[in-house]
């Protein structure tokens, strides 16, 4: 009895510091709508800074507590810059593309910091007057957790007061239900999102500033911590502080006793959780279904026209190239070429979803894995020979596509991208904790090409046809009467139910289609690696998937494909010649956000258009 009030105890001091970070998430979606990857960097950048003035100050309650404040403040200002020189400018951009530029920003920070701190761990000193601990029911519990348990009710309390109680507040409530309306009244919107960007990020900072005494400093924090402060958000409902303070604690009891009930599924459980919860209440714990746009079903996207006759010279002297000049290439070349088709089909089978489908997913990498598994367990388990692999690669990744879409595409927004991420992750702990069908974190070896391809230029060949002739059929459809009922769907659902189109069955099918679509790519890059690890379907793949389709422009065919080849061969480059290759990709990507907001494919059609006209 008395381990399970400690654990108990333990998970709520972990709620509260998940809730310091996820309030600040919260508040900054709540008003500004900024999908902000970046709040993770901020919680990483309160725990340096607060290392360094701690460290530097004179010892003592003063040199502690004033460092931890500092630190916070220090990262709100930090905040308040990105939020002005950067995110002020992208307002009106698509959401989805304020995440692209926020993760330029992960990039930038995490590269800084290594230059300022060094890639070696940091420990901080305990705080002054609580480095020992009390007896509770005969047992020891440090005095610091049974500190951070009481920060997090004090800080919902004064953020409830704050809100309730004051005319910035109550403009902050107005603006989280209709910033259209605020606007109208006169209110200076763009002063209250900066003030509400720093209140975040203060946060943010806040919470990583006390985990000094509790874990060392590194630099894998902010993406520790932004995936399971995202999960707080959806599950509590978004823009709702008291859903994300019974969320973050819901989230900390389950991490708390899990570790003693079933300590198999701890790595998805946050998952479990998000899933069971969004497929029971879409909006989240608190949350309320947003509001309408004014106007109606608001504006429809752009019509997706054929391609400028330049681009398609352009596109013909590339696959031009891309036949002749390989076989006068080396091994290694051959391997970054395969890996750009794969690439291409990859990012062009989540554009269907996110352009013509208007569905936003952060779990992409699932059927690029579940794909390259299909493949591999079919070698390993069946003895079957490549074709059959890369035929049962689609098939795998179809299936469960048509599992996991089957609920996320009842849901929209953020909503749905979060439950996709939910299903990739459950998908990747599978994979990393089945050890005797999956080989665990030593992946599947052996996975090589058949005699007759094993050759890196027939293989080269092989996955340029199949990933050209898939992202070919995936143009073929978007032009055909389901390309044109999966947007209707996109643009408004109640006038497609209107005219006799099922809308969640066109938003169902399409959502398979293309986990099928990535099921290829994911065969061939196993079979081109020879090997099958989980980390295929990890997030950061899924978030390679998003910046290609992001980087070269959702409402445009020509997008994935130009934003797979940009970014997949700028990051190989910077790689190969510079360590400080996340710097300059994460310069690059804010600088194409600020003046390329379409992406690349979209400026390059909006400047063929402004000179030849819509014709």
């Amino acid at each position: 009895m008395e381990n399970l009030v400690l654990q108990a105890l333990s998970g709520l001091a972990s709620a509260s510091s998940l809730f310091l970070v996820a309030s600040g998430l919260t508040v900054i979606f709540g008003v500004s709508r900024v999908v902000n990857f970046a709040h993770g960097s901020f919680y990483m950048l309160g725990a340096y800074l607060a290392y360094t003035l701690v460290t530097q100050l004179p010892r003592g309650h003063l040199g502690f507590w004033g460092g931890v404040v500092g630190a916070a403040l220090l990262v709100g200002l930090i905040g308040l810059a990105v939020e002005v020189l950067l995110l002020r400018r992208i307002y009106r951009a698509p959401e989805l593309f304020q995440l692209l530029a926020t993760f330029g920003v992960v990039l930038i920070v995490q590269e800084l910091t290594q230059m300022v701190w060094g890639a070696q761990d940091l420990l901080g000193p305990r705080a002054p007057g609580l480095r020992g601990s009390t007896e509770i029911l005969g047992l020891r519990f440090p005095l610091y957790e049974l500190f951070l348990i009481g920060v997090g009710p004090v800080v919902l309390g004064l953020l409830l007061l704050l809100f309730h109680r004051t005319r910035w507040g109550t403009l902050v409530r107005a603006a989280t239900q209709d910033r259209e309306m605020v606007g109208a009244l006169g209110v200076n919107q763009r002063m209250l999102f900066t003030s509400i960007f720093f209140l975040g990020s203060l946060l943010a900072g806040l919470g990583g500033a006390l985990q000094l005494p509790r874990e060392s400093v590194n630099l894998h924090m902010d993406l520790s911590i932004i995936t399971e402060a995202f999960v707080v958000v959806v599950v509590g409902g978004l823009g709702s502080l008291t859903g994300a303070a019974l969320a973050a604690l819901l989230i900390g009891e389950m991490h708390a006793f899990g570790i003693l009930i079933a300590p198999k599924i701890t790595l998805v459980l946050v998952f479990l959780v998000m899933a069971l919860v969004l497929v029971v209440r879409p909006h989240g714990l608190l949350g309320k279904p947003e509001a309408a746009a004014r106007g109606g079903q608001g504006s429809a996207e752009p019509m997706i026209g054929p391609a400028p006759g330049p681009l398609r010279w352009l596109a013909l002297t590339a696959l031009g190239l891309a036949v002749v000049v390989p076989p006068f290439l080396g091994d290694y070349a051959l391997s970054v070429l395969t890996e750009l088709a794969t690439a291409v089909l990859f990012a062009a089978s989540l554009h269907l979803i996110m352009g013509p489908g208007g569905m936003a997913s952060f779990g992409h990498a699932a059927y690029f894995g579940l794909g390259a598994y299909g493949a591999a367990l079919a070698a390993q388990w069946l003895g079957a020979p490549m074709l059959v692999g890369l035929a049962l690669a689609p098939l795998a990744a179809g299936v469960f596509g048509l599992v996991f879409g089957y609920f996320c595409v009842r849901l929209s927004g953020v909503y749905a991208a979060m439950l996709t991420l939910a299903f990739a992750q459950i998908a990747w702990s599978v994979a990393f904790q089945w050890v005797e069908v999956t080989g665990g974190d030593n992946g599947i070896l052996g996975v090589w090409p058949d005699a007759w391809a094993a050759p890196k230029l027939v293989f080269y060949y092989l996955a340029l046809a199949l990933c050209l002739g898939a992202t070919l059929l995936l143009r073929r459809v978007v032009h055909a009467p389901f390309g044109y009922a999966l947007r209707a769907q996109r643009d408004s659902a109640l006038r497609a139910e209107a005219i006799g189109i099922n809308a969640f069955r066109i938003r169902w099918l399409g959502f398979a289609l293309a986990a099928a679509a990535a099921g290829i790519a994911g065969g061939l890059f196993a079979y081109g690696k020879g090997s099958v690890f989980p980390t295929f379907m990890g997030i950061p793949r899924s978030v390679d998937a998003l910046l290609m389709v992001l980087l070269g422009g959702v409402q445009t065919l020509s997008g994935p494909i130009i934003g797979a080849l940009a970014f997949t061969g700028l990051q190989e480059q910077l790689v190969r010649l510079t360590d400080l290759w996340r710097l300059i990709l994460g310069a690059v990507i804010v600088a194409l956000v600020l003046f390329f907001p379409q992406g690349l494919a979209g400026a390059a059609r909006a400047r063929w258009e402004a000179r030849h006209g819509d014709a």
